[in-house]
This record gives structure tokens, sequence and C-alpha cells, in this order.
């Protein structure tokens, strides 16, 4: 951090930047004693403290454990706006608009899928398109694409592509209000015609697990979970599509801050007021690529069943294959909440983070309100990945959010220094891991150790209250683009 700045210890898993200069709330940083330094060295806390400075901004300016630079908004970060007074910021969401987890249920256990293991994952990276430019079967007509992006998940299922039931499992049941079409440029639409139904690359995959532990009996038996029960996460967000959109509204927000005469401590956080047209026009663009992003998850779900199906000979009611939930990990989402003892709307960003809205809440699907909404957590391809649930704790301390994932410790840069992928493919395999990617410098630059140990970042949100822990899901093997 930089000078005139510091860290003050509030208890065993939160630490806080006190309110100084220009900053409006104090910043928020969830964390245990040992992760403290690592998150202090790469100066996330600097962005903590620049997000604090934000116009409208209420409560903290807050980070979740697996926090890490990012562009303006640290990744991990969520920030509540003032409906009226305050801003929307694009790198308070990202480049992957609503890059979020989808987790399917199976009827089949680890018993009976680890013997044709090996077979199993390269029949589905031959059916799943996946990497770097990767094209799907769909490919949308302008109309279509416009579809997509009003309705979203209800599109993908109203053309054959999923069941009813499975956008009674995603947040948002699948589709963001206020979706603007006509806030969308052309080069967005060019880049989105044809990546619905894709995996793509980076740290985007499609993992075959199985539930190793329950540590909540009451949530799991809500979720539909036992232990060594067979389980698929689909990691994916709106592709190009939604890269385009944050790239072009940078460079609007960056007119309007200086249109307004704000002044930011950094040029990345460009935003604009959400009574300007700016704002409405950013929020239906990022809607559209969030609704994308839901439609592409669908998608690839359905893919995925239709190929577990194949493979296995059985029919759906033999397997399964349930959606337990779709959860949103990059989007700004205008939400009531209880702010100083009074209900009013506030803009939620969250970047890296997750909904994690507490039992009873009207906005969690019926079959798990008595619990919470179930929250997907992923790890990394060798150690495991987490399913939570969210907290009445969560309402009142961060928005109803929580942590996204591991969280990276090593640039993708780093991580190429230290081992190449065909090594990282053979580790994984000598662990019993099957990993099936369309390059091996992805694998190099998503190996297990270029993230935080997840059992260390759940430790930390479970322990702070703001979500629990339900189960604890082991991959068996992995997709990757």
């Amino acid at each position: 951090m930089s000078e005139g700045s510091e860290l003050r210890r509030i208890d065993e898993y939160r630490w806080e930047i006190p309110r100084q200069g220009t900053m409006r709330v104090p910043g928020v940083i969830y964390a245990s004693e040992e992760m403290i330094g690592h998150i202090r060295s790469e100066r996330a806390p600097e962005q903590v403290r620049n997000v604090a400075t934000l116009p409208g901004i209420l409560k903290a300016s807050m980070a979740m454990p697996d926090v890490h630079w990012g562009y303006g908004f640290p990744i991990g970060g969520v920030a509540g706006m003032d409906a009226e007074e305050g801003v929307v910021s694009p790198g308070g969401v990202g480049y992957d608009i609503n890059c979020g987890c989808r987790l399917m249920t199976t009827h089949l256990t680890v018993s009976e899928v680890r013997p044709r293991l090996r077979d199993l994952v390269g029949f589905l990276f031959s059916r799943i398109p996946s990497g770097v430019g990767s094209t799907g079967a769909i490919r949308l007509s302008r109309k279509d694409e416009r579809g997509v992006l009003v309705q979203g998940a209800r599109w993908t299922v109203e053309v054959g592509y999923g069941w009813p039931e499975d956008l009674e499992a995603t947040e948002e049941e699948g589709c963001l209000e206020g979706a603007d079409p006509d806030a969308v440029s052309p080069r967005a639409y060019e880049r989105g015609f044809n990546q619905v139904g894709t995996l793509g690359s980076g740290n985007h995959f499609l993992e075959v697990q199985y539930v190793e532990r329950i540590f909540d009996p009451e949530a799991a038996e809500a979720f539909g979970l036992a232990e060594g029960q067979v389980t698929v996460m689909i990691h994916s967000g709106s592709r190009g599509f939604g890269y385009q959109v944050c790239d072009d509204y940078l460079k609007v927000m960056a007119r309007e801050v200086a249109r307004e005469g704000l002044e930011l401590p950094d040029r990345q956080l460009a935003c604009a007021f959400l009574r300007s047209d700016a704002a409405r026009k950013y929020l239906g663009a990022m809607a559209a690529a969030a609704n994308y992003a839901w439609a592409n998850r669908q998608a690839l779900m359905h893919w995925t069943r239709e190929a577990l199906l194949d493979f296995f000979g059985a029919s759906p009611r033999d397997l399964g294959l349930r959606l337990l939930y779709d959860v949103a990990h990059n989007i700004a989402k205008s939400e009531l909440h209880v702010v100083d003892g009074r209900e009013r709307w506030v803009l939620v960003h969250r970047k890296g983070a997750t909904r994690a809205f507490g039992p009873g809440d009207p906005r969690v699907p019926a079959r798990y309100r008595a619990v919470g909404q179930p929250v997907l957590i992923p790890g990394d391809m060798g150690r495991a990945s987490y399913i939570l649930r969210g907290t009445a704790k969560a309402m009142e301390e961060t928005f109803g959010s929580t942590c996204h994932g591991a969280g990276r410790v090593l640039s993708r840069k780093a991580a190429l220094k230290r081992k190449r992928g065909a090594q990282v493919r053979r580790d994984l395999e000598q662990q019993g891991i099957f990993v099936f990617s369309a390059g091996t410098k992805t694998l190099a630059e998503e190996m297990p150790e270029a993230y935080k140990d997840v059992d260390e970042v759940v430790g930390v949100v479970d322990g702070a209250g703001i979500s629990r822990k339900v189960a604890r899901l082991r991959p068996l093997g992995v997709v990757k683009g």
C-alpha cells in the first residue's frame, strides 16, 4: 500500500483500511492473518482504497479473501452504490461480463465413473467447443442475437437447448432486466454471433467432480447432494461479446469523467453517475452481455447433457442431470438492501464476487429458501471446489456477497516460467485427474500452484459468517480451452 495507508485488524477475518484523504467510506478486506501479507504485497489494498473514493459508495469498499489486482477494481471486490447519488464503473464489473458458474448434479457415483474416466473426459472434450476463438453449433442471425441479449437463458431454452426448470435454478432466472440491444456496438454483435455454447479459454473450464465431503447435511439435502455423487461444473462467461461491451464503454466513461470534472485516483475507475445517459446505456449493454453469458452457459450445459446421455447410453431420468444452480461472478445489479436501518435501492458491483443471499429471502429459489442461496466456488484443477450457502450476515455486511473462487497468486506470465503445460498434465494424471485442452499453454497458466488454496479462502468466508460450507467437491477430469 502507498504511504499514508494502513490496515487495522477488526477481528479474526476482517481488516479495515480507515477512511482517509478522499475516501468516502472505509475499506474492508476479508482475510486470515496468513493471507494478508500476500494481499498487501500485491497492492490489492490500494485498489480497495481507490474504490472507496467513488461518489455514492455505501458502507465500505470491500474485498473478499480471493482478492488480487485487477483493472480499476480489484478482482474479488464488492461495492454498493446509492441508486440516486452513485456511479457505475465498468472496471467494477470487468471485461468478462457475467463470467460465472453452474453446477449440474447427477445420479452417477464416483465408483461408477472412475473406471471410464479418461474416455468420458475425452468424449466431453470432443463435444464441447473450447479454446481461443472457438465457435459453437449455434449461428445467430441479428434477430436471434437480439433475442439472446434480451431473453438470456430463456431464449436458449425456448429454442430447445435446455429444460424450463433450468431457469428456476439460475440467478435472475437467466435473464437480467433492462437489457438494451441498441446500446451494443456493431463490433460486439459481430463478435457474438457464433460463440453461444462455447467454453472459451483461460480460466474457463468444464469439470467432472464428485462430492468428497458434506459439511451441512440440511443444506446438502435441500441442494440434492450426497457423498460420492458425481457433479459437473461449467465456468464460462460472455466471451468476445462481453469483452467488446466493456472495451467500448470504458472509452465512453473516460469522456464522462472529463465532462463531469471528476477527480479519480486511477483512470481505470472511469465511471458515470447513474442519472446520466452514459450510465443508462452502459447498464443496458452490460445486461445484454450478462444475458449472453447465461444463454452461453445454458447451451454448454445442454451439450454436456447430450454428451453424457450418449456416452452412458442412458435416459435423462436414469442419469438425473439436474441443474443445482448458476451464479454470476462479474456483474452490477440493482438490488434492494437494508442500509443504515432502512431499505434502499443499491447498485451492487460484484467483480470476482458471488451473490450469497440468505435464508428466507424471496429472491432465492423456493426449493432453497429455507437454507439460503447456493454459492458455487471453483478452486483449481488439482485440489477442490466448494458449494456454500448464503447467510443473513452476508445480507447485513456485504450486500449479500461472498468470494468467487481461489484467486490467483501467480500471474499467467509467472506461471509459464514455473512449469510447462505437458508437465502440469502429467502431474494431474498422477493424482488421477485427466485433463483435455486445446493447447498446453493454458494448462501452464492455470496450474494449481497459480492459485490460492481454496480451502483457506473458503475457511475465511465461512469463519466470517458471510457464507457457510455445504460440500467439498474433488476434481476427476477437466476440459480446458
